[in-house]
């Protein structure tokens, strides 16, 4: 039986040698917060980090990672939502759908964790995910917000929450 070491845990499963990464994750281990979006590695809703740099895992055969591989989905991200991303995503509401936002928030993880000082052109070679949504501007926005201590009146966007509201 092989295995692999995901969030710290060292788990055990069973698959054909081709089966991608995506779906061990998901299928056998039920971690879901990883997402299968187009299953050809374009879209970027599938990233996961092995050995901390992104990967999608919809392409990537399970087989080649070995136990000794750190993988990372967004569960094993931060257990309370309080990376700074989430942190920032969840300030600056950036999911509309939500359906692309684990892979998105992994890949922006990724790029804080490497280039803290990261610039929009940094942002723009980082962040190749697909939103159907087209949240882009807030995508960089909370990235912007994340590596500059989490203020998100700094983002210069005008949200308003409207607290008890009723529809």
């Amino acid at each position: 039986m092989a295995k692999l070491n995901v969030n710290g845990v060292v788990r055990a499963f069973e698959a054909e040698a081709d089966t991608p990464l995506l779906w061990v994750i998901r299928e056998q281990l039920a971690l879901t917060g990883t997402k299968y979006g187009c299953g050809v590695a374009q879209c970027g809703a599938c990233t996961v980090h092995i050995d901390g740099q992104p990967v999608r895992s919809c392409v990537y055969p399970a087989s080649a990672v070995t136990p000794e591989q750190k993988i990372v989905t967004i569960e094993g991200l931060s257990s309370d939502g309080s990376h700074p991303i989430q942190k920032a995503w969840a300030a600056l509401d950036v999911p509309q759908c939500g359906f692309c936002q684990s892979g998105m928030i992994m890949a922006a993880a990724a790029l804080v964790r490497d280039k803290p000082q990261c610039t929009d052109a940094d942002i723009d070679a980082a962040m190749t995910n697909i939103c159907r949504c087209g949240t882009y501007n807030r995508v960089r926005k909370a990235i912007h917000v994340a590596v500059r201590g989490g203020d998100p009146a700094a983002a210069g966007l005008a949200i308003e929450r409207i607290e008890g509201s009723k529809a």
